[in-house]
């Protein structure tokens, strides 16, 4: 409860059910003017659905209950009147701002748009506001920026556009839902800071929703911890962190991940010792980090590998020719058996399209070898066959499943490609067989090979990606963001499903991702890139534990 603030909104025995399903039961909140309030828990503990009931805004909900706002029941408000308070009086960061977003038109028609509906400003004088926020925000160039598309700008350009966009009537009450997901860890102390600053200069009170707990320590106010549609825990951050009383949270508070993986002097031991010889072995220092003294040939070896795209030159000369933007240059690095290769960067650093090149899914120069082949030099049966030795696992287990398969489907579709002519019984053994070394399996879920991806938890759905990726026998497997779209519990769960597959499997992972935790956990090497190159690379040790360069402290600095 807030007895120290003058309340702004009071929920009262909020239940909420789709069908005869109900989901969350009676939740009793408050919060105060200029209050943070925390909402944490799992994916599915029914966080979000909570927020966006209070808008009205859960779609085929059944909600009943009592939420009080500046003396309203907004249950009781028809649609009119929910529409007038909505982005003016309470308004809301949607989690994934380039769905939230309209493709089709301008970021700066977006924001321009909430002013002229709900403050009635005249269109010229909505634009000037909505560069204006822009700006505000630490958006560089906003009036050039306004223009631009949501798909023409980074990850953290668009949450600030959604951040403007919310804060363009200057609210009183702000649901903020999951804003950092999917951001490295500078943005996200960027995205906070800024939120902090506007929540301070407004006045505004904010419902944070989200599955971070460091992000909840250095934000909120007060926490309250959600299970399964129930508040199962709440008080102040400091003392909720310190003496969680219940297993669940505590659970939350210790779900980081935990190194466990094949280290050099593992590769070192005498055939026997693991469950397959893996090297002969040697007296090499471990600290070397360097598996290729054990006469490992390289996966994958890149020697100043550039990614290269065509970008429009201003004035007369962009009539006859393109300039070039280097989104990666000069990468050079090898990955070996059994290692993790870690790229860690901020969002618009070059990680991703340089596993896009890594994949044969971008035009790359220099010199780059998959299983000592080209992409360029590899065509029909040979260029197949090398595509099905390396696999991907994207960010967004629900937007890279498609909603129209089945699991048998999505699972068995890369063995229709490469392997035609096995017959139905023997992929479905065969699919089955990948369900279950993920962890999904028939008694589990009654009619697994039938179900559709929307009937997963985003990480059931991962773990759904990750079969589809092992089912071709790899032996690189691109892991772009594996876990940020997950909450932690389900990240850690991920995290050790792919630890014990490469011990088992013998696997290499070449890891994309943001977050130094799993850097920490998974990774051999690690290279960091900024601005499509390569500033500091090493053992995983050297970078965590004395990184030279000042861009790599601040990122080893800002994960905490």
């Amino acid at each position: 409860m807030t007895p120290y603030l003058s309340q702004l909104l009071r929920v009262r025995n909020l239940d909420i059910s789709f069908d005869r399903t109900q989901v969350v039961r009676g939740i009793d909140l408050e919060i105060g003017q200029g209050e943070r309030l925390a909402l944490v828990g799992e994916s599915g503990s029914g966080k979000t659905i909570t927020a966006l009931s209070l808008l009205g805004l859960a779609r085929g909900a059944t909600v009943s209950g009592e939420c009080i706002f500046e003396g309203k029941d907004l249950f009781a408000l028809s649609q009119p009147e929910l529409r007038l308070i909505r982005g003016r009086d309470i308004a809301m960061i949607f989690q994934e701002p380039m769905t939230a977003l309209n493709p089709l038109f301008t970021v700066g028609d977006q924001i321009a748009e909430v002013l002229e509906l709900k403050m009635a400003m005249p269109r010229q004088a909505a634009w000037d506001k909505a560069v204006d926020l822009m700006q505000e925000t630490g958006i560089a160039d906003s009036s050039t920026r306004a223009r631009s598309y949501p798909h023409q700008l980074s990850g953290g350009q668009r949450q600030r556009v959604m951040i403007a966009m919310a804060l363009a009537c200057r609210p009183k009450l702000l649901l903020a839902d999951e804003p950092t997901t999917a951001l490295d860890a500078t943005l996200r102390i960027q995205i906070l800071e800024l939120l902090g600053r506007f929540q301070q200069e407004y006045k505004m009170s904010i419902l944070m929703i989200t599955h971070d707990l460091n992000l909840v320590k250095s934000f909120a106010d007060r926490v309250m911890v959600m299970e399964k549609g129930r508040v199962i825990e709440q008080g102040p951050v400091g003392e909720v962190m310190r003496s969680p009383k219940e297993a669940y949270t505590q659970a939350l508070i210790n779900s980081v991940p935990i190194r466990n993986v094949i280290e050099l002097e593992e590769l070192a031991q005498p055939a026997g010792v693991h469950k397959q010889p893996l090297i002969d072995q040697k007296d090499k220092s471990s600290e070397s980090g360097d598996f290729s003294e054990y006469g490992l040939d390289a996966l994958i070896t890149a020697r100043s590998l550039t990614v290269t795209y065509p970008v429009p030159i201003a004035g007369f000369r962009g009539w006859f020719k393109k300039g070039q933007f280097f989104a990666v240059k000069n990468v050079s690095f090898k990955l070996l058996p059994f290692q993790t290769l870690g790229v860690v960067g901020e969002s618009g650093s070059g990680k991703s399209t340089l596993a896009l090149a890594c994949l044969g899914l971008m035009p790359s120069q220099g010199d780059l070898s998959v299983m000592n082949q080209s992409w360029s030099q590899s065509h029909g049966s040979q260029l197949r066959a090398l595509r099905s030795k390396i696999q991907v696992v994207f960010q967004d287990p629900f937007s890279s499943l498609s909603p129209r398969m089945t699991v048998f489907e999505i699972v068995g579709e890369g063995l229709s490609v490469h392997y035609p002519e096995i017959d139905a019984l023997k992929r479905q053994t065969k699919v089955v067989a990948a369900l279950g070394e993920v962890g999904l399996f028939e008694e589990q879920f009654p009619g697994l090979l039938n179900r559709y991806p929307h009937e997963f938890s985003g990480g059931q759905r991962q773990r759904l990606s990750i079969a589809r990726a092992l089912i071709l026998s790899p032996k690189v497997l691109v892991l772009d963001e594996p876990t940020s779209a997950l909450d932690v519990t389900s990240q850690r769960q991920v995290i050790e499903l792919l630890q014990a597959l490469q011990r088992a499997k013998g696997l290499s992972y070449l890891l994309i991702t943001h977050d130094m935790s799993i850097i920490k956990a998974m990774a051999h090497n690690v290279l960091v890139m900024k601005d499509g190159l390569v500033v500091e690379s090493g053992t995983v040790n050297e970078i965590i534990q004395a990184p030279k360069e000042a861009y790599t402290q601040l990122l080893v600095s800002a994960a905490g």
